[in-house]
């Protein structure tokens, strides 16, 4: 097989969500946290997917022009079929902040394109997209998304529309036009995926075109991958080893979720042991905060337990408002947050850790000596949050297994499940 395709992701949860979804599907994938050297790069040439895990989702506007056109640029030169920039498939983003069509501006600049496709639903994930409109499922229920519980209550980019040609219309000036039959002359094509087979003709769609940039959620290559199986493209399958459940595990976690907050919960009635830190004192980049968490987490491996070090417990503890003062302070509770998980592991015997919240693993991972990922186990139950095997420098991180979760991802155990090598 040749180079499939080539992945900018907006976030590091939804960078490994692309990874999964085509690990899945029988193409071998790497996920690059920063570009690769040649030396770092040589041992993945013969892959057929790569991936470049970023941050825009949190950037601005202006950090996007000084930063996306030399990303899509380095990804072009890989000579992929696809050129994919991902996004949250629950596309939550802003003009100020996480602007889609900001980036959408720059993809098509540096690929020279008129039109580019975009694909947002991925029921896999319980994400629709139906007559433009993007919904959602949570707790069993789907909710359009301008209507769900967390999304339209985001605490940095709300979603209060549906639309997703409306909501576009506020980040760039290209026309979003639903592309189901025919591919518009220019501007951004939209393909409805709502179910099985509306993901099956997505596939079929994107096969047919001649490639290049293509925007979306990973129902992009959730789409793909159906339609290359039914060509006889792929196989369609991988094995992946059995996980072996350990002993003790680490949860850093700067999520203000609801779903994260009932995982916590369920974690610290199953053998984990909170360290909770102030998310206010975090954001102002203290040393001595950063300190005693590692210390406190340290005295919970030593007794036997897993550490939870987080800095919400739900919805109801986000100090918007003191936080959103703070220069940078979110950047700062998610590299904080890496700083401490980095202090752990070189302090311990742990092998096999979790990181919660889209933005805080984006800015966590950041501060570990891990350069590439590649998929560990694939997690059914938990699809777009799979564990990764890390490579990296130092002899405390390569190899280690690491879970990158989302704030609306997974079941209540799934810390424990992580554990316990249930899958």
């Amino acid at each position: 097989m040749k180079r499939l395709i080539s992945y900018y992701g907006d976030d590091f949860t939804g960078s490994t969500d692309v990874m999964e979804s085509l690990a899945l599907h029988g193409v071998k994938t790497v996920l690059f946290t920063r570009r690769p050297t040649a030396e770092e790069f040589a041992p993945y040439r013969d892959y057929h997917a790569f991936g470049l895990a970023g941050t825009s989702r949190s950037e601005t506007p202006e950090w996007m022009d000084g930063n996306l056109p030399g990303v899509f640029g380095w990804l072009r030169t890989l000579n992929a079929r696809y050129c994919h920039y991902k996004v949250c498939s629950t596309f939550d983003s802003a003009p100020h902040v996480g602007s889609i069509g900001r980036a959408c501006d720059i993809g098509a600049a540096v690929f020279g394109q008129t039109m580019m496709p975009m694909v947002v639903g991925a029921p896999q994930l319980k994400r629709y997209t139906f007559a433009g409109n993007l919904f959602a499922g949570y707790q069993g229920v789907t909710y359009r998304i301008d209507r769900h519980p967390v999304m339209s209550r985001h605490p940095v980019t709300p979603m209060h529309e549906a639309d997703l040609r409306l909501h576009l219309s506020r980040q760039t000036g290209q026309q979003v036009t639903l592309a189901n039959t025919t591919w518009p002359e220019g501007g951004i094509g939209l393909l409805d995926v709502h179910d099985d087979l509306t993901q099956v003709k997505a596939g079929e769609r994107l096969c047919d075109w001649p490639g290049g940039f293509v925007v979306g959620s990973s129902g992009v290559e959730y789409a793909l991958m159906k339609a290359l199986v039914q060509r006889g493209e792929i196989t369609g399958t991988a094995d992946f080893a059995a996980l072996a459940p350990v002993s003790q595990t680490a949860v850093v976690s700067g999520s203000v979720s609801p779903t994260t907050e009932r995982q916590i919960r369920h974690a610290l009635n199953n053998g984990f042991a909170a360290v909770p830190v102030d998310a206010v004192e975090l954001a102002r980049g203290g040393d001595e905060v950063r300190q005693r968490a590692v210390a406190a987490a340290l005295a919970v491996l030593g007794g036997g337990k897993s550490p939870l070090v987080h800095t919400a417990l739900g919805p109801s503890s986000d100090d918007g408002a003191r936080l959103n003062a703070i220069p940078d302070g979110r950047r700062n509770i998610g590299e904080g947050l890496g700083t401490i998980l980095k202090a752990i592991l070189h302090a311990s015997h742990i092998r096999r850790v979790i990181v919660a919240g889209g933005d805080s693993s984006s800015h966590a991972l950041g501060q570990l000596d891990i350069y590439a990922l590649t998929t560990r186990k694939p997690l059914p139950a938990t699809p777009g949050s799979p564990l990764c095997t890390a490579a990296a420098d130092s002899a405390n991180l390569n190899g280690i297994e690491i879970a990158l979760k989302g704030g609306q991802v997974g079941a209540d155990d799934y810390f424990s499940a992580l554990r316990d090598g249930r899958t």
